[in-house]
């Protein structure tokens, strides 16, 4: 490949690899497809979204893979972006050519680009994460992978067709020590007996009071970074990280930390395979900075989401878990059984049946059987390795939207101030008509998400 273009390589070798074994990493690859990456051993990814938190998704990638292009729709972040990938991807005093794009669609079309990293505000995931799938690519997604409970089944219905490999970024099944891997180890190991109450601390949204509308800054295309939500004027603190203390873009803490602790905690009481989930939502304690009417706030200029909730989610054999914004153990997972209980966090895992592993300590095999049998390597790692093994990611698509959507339904049943029956099986808030519809949401014309 010194002397030969990637374009001239493909021009020339597809013919002769069109019956050629695919690589290992690439099953389902076309010629030209394979041609390219017979030649390349490390992937070819794009990123998508470039602000604060890809400065940790985009350096993990770029150990597994090249990153040829950058895409955000603010002009700032993808200019530091893209000079970022260039210092990291400097070889023999040489940055290499990092493409730069407003529109990620122009990433999609890459023929060379093989995977990307999906590191937007929330309400951007679905869309571009479908649209993805269906150009060929394989794909990590920052958590929460979608916006409403409808957009989860849309994802898996595109995922099933096209067989490509999505992790989304619920680092607490590989990393944070192993802590939850432990905690889900000692749990199926019966250490605490029967599960019978969990509670997980999220914290509460924060509140901004009266904000003033603003000149759109230099740079920043508001009107795609609005996308499928309704067009409002700009407010700084609705953009970038703010973005999640708005129902109109995220759901708050539910959907922030909810999407890491809720997931670990369905994982624990294995309630996140398909047809699993609450029986009953019901929003105990669901305080907000604004009015709300018909699950509307009626104050526009103002952060939405909930700061003081508690809600009770009742699952199937007895088991109760709450969802707070404050306990009095801090952030994190309290698990009670019939025979003790312990709580896991970030930081520490601790209580009684932690202590009495020092001396009855938990099977070799135990961490690795809850790693889906392999040995627990960092998030980004497991993601690759599965686009070479073609094999399902530790956080998966599917389990990712059953603990989603407890979380969907318990801001759907804060904003509308009222408990709620789900039928997981057929997906259906039972006997509440109005409730069931907020399943979905009306998408702005031009940004609607297609199947």
């Amino acid at each position: 490949m010194t002397s030969t273009t990637r374009r001239d390589f493909l021009q020339t070798s597809t013919a002769a690899l069109a019956t050629a074994s695919l690589p290992y990493w690439f099953t389902s690859a076309t010629p030209a497809e394979a041609a390219y990456r017979s030649a390349n051993e490390r992937p070819v990814v794009g990123c998508i979204g470039t602000g604060s938190r890809w400065g940790g998704v985009g350096p993990q990638a770029m150990r597994f893979g090249d990153v040829a292009a950058v895409c955000d729709v603010d002009e700032a972040h993808a200019k530091r972006g893209q000079q970022r990938v260039k210092r990291t991807q400097k070889k023999d005093g040489k940055e290499p050519t990092v493409d730069l794009y407003e529109d990620y669609r122009k990433i999609l079309d890459r023929k060379d680009i093989d995977i990307v990293t999906i590191v937007t505000p929330d309400h951007w995931h679905s869309k571009i994460a479908i649209e993805a799938m269906k150009a060929g690519k394989d794909l990590y997604c920052e958590k929460p992978l979608t916006l409403t409970i409808e957009e989860g089944r849309q994802i898996i219905s595109v995922l099933d067709k096209t067989k490509r490999v999505f992790q989304v970024g619920t680092q607490q099944r590989t990393e944070m020590g192993g802590r939850f891997l432990k905690a889900i180890a000692v749990i199926r190991d019966g250490r605490i007996g029967k599960v019978q109450k969990v509670t997980c601390d999220i914290g509460g949204s924060p509140r901004s009071g009266p904000l003033k509308t603003e000149p759109v800054p230099e740079g920043l295309n508001w009107d795609m970074w609005q996308g499928q939500t309704p067009d409002v004027d700009y407010i700084k603190r609705r953009c970038h990280y703010q973005f999640r203390w708005w129902y109109e873009y995220s759901g708050g803490k539910l959907t922030d930390w909810g999407a890491h602790h809720v997931d670990i905690a369905q994982w624990a009481i294995e309630q996140n395979g398909p047809g699993q989930g609450p029986l009953t939502v019901k929003p105990v304690i669901a305080e907000h900075p604004v009015p709300f009417k018909d699950g509307i706030p009626m104050v526009t200029n103002e952060y939405n989401c909930s700061h003081n909730f508690q809600v009770q989610c009742d699952f199937p054999d007895g088991v109760e878990m709450n969802i707070v914004s404050k306990s009095k153990d801090g952030n994190g997972i309290l698990f009670e059984g019939s025979k003790g209980r312990f709580f896991v966090s970030r930081g520490k895992i601790v209580g009684a049946p932690i202590d009495e592993l020092k001396t009855n300590p938990l099977p070799e095999d135990a961490i690795v059987k809850v790693y889906r049998g392999k040995k627990p390597t960092s998030h980004m790692q497991n993601f690759f390795d599965c686009v070479k093994s073609r094999e399902l990611p530790i956080s998966d698509v599917y389990t990712h939207h059953q603990a989603l959507t407890t979380c969907h339904l318990a801001n759907i049943a804060m904003r509308l101030g009222r408990p709620l029956n789900w039928d997981a099986k057929s997906n259906t808030i039972t006997g509440d008509p109005d409730a069931n519809a907020w399943q979905s949401r009306e998408q702005r014309k031009g940004y609607e998400i297609q199947v």
